[in-house]
């Protein structure tokens, strides 16, 4: 593992990275998000019950809109052109929680860690918005990266 941050100038100062130089290689990543709710929370959103409408549907959309407009939220990262955005929800009872996970590709200069990651976040910051008027007490945990293919630093997988 480097320890020179690439965001930091030789002065100190933060800045964009130069991919300029860099080769355009396929990149993914995968992130997951968990959110865990009171089990008639949940119910409520298997069964279709809410009264905002389809809450899946809804986080699955923020989701993919977070990813690609993740340059306008995480300062310093790159606008990317993203060639596919998955975003998956799953039901877990058995822990009273949702499961989201991310998918993010390119073929690009740099990697798409940032905009899977956000993805997931978002997704599970939506389910949140949506059902707070129920639950003011969920929890959003184990945000984290899965897996990265592409790139110089190769693949990375949890």
């Amino acid at each position: 593992m480097s320890n020179s941050f690439t965001h930091i100038n030789a002065d100190g100062n933060a800045h964009m990275v130069d991919v300029t130089e860099k080769s355009v290689t396929e990149r993914e990543a995968r992130a997951e998000a968990f959110i865990e709710m009171a089990p008639d929370t949940l119910q409520m959103i298997i069964s279709g019950s809410h009264h905002k409408g389809d809450v899946f549907a809804t986080a699955r959309i923020a989701g993919i809109m977070a990813a690609k407009n993740t340059s306008a939220l995480i300062p310093l990262c790159h606008p990317l052109m993203l060639t596919k955005v998955e975003v998956e929800l799953e039901a877990q009872p058995e822990h009273n929680r949702v499961r989201i996970t991310s998918l993010c590709k390119l073929s690009g200069k740099t990697g798409v860690e940032m905009e899977a990651l956000t993805a997931a976040s978002v997704a599970a910051l939506t389910i949140y918005d949506m059902c707070k008027a129920v639950q003011k007490d969920m929890h959003i945990t184990g945000v984290r990266l899965l897996e990265k293919r592409g790139g110089k630093s190769g693949h990375f997988k949890v």
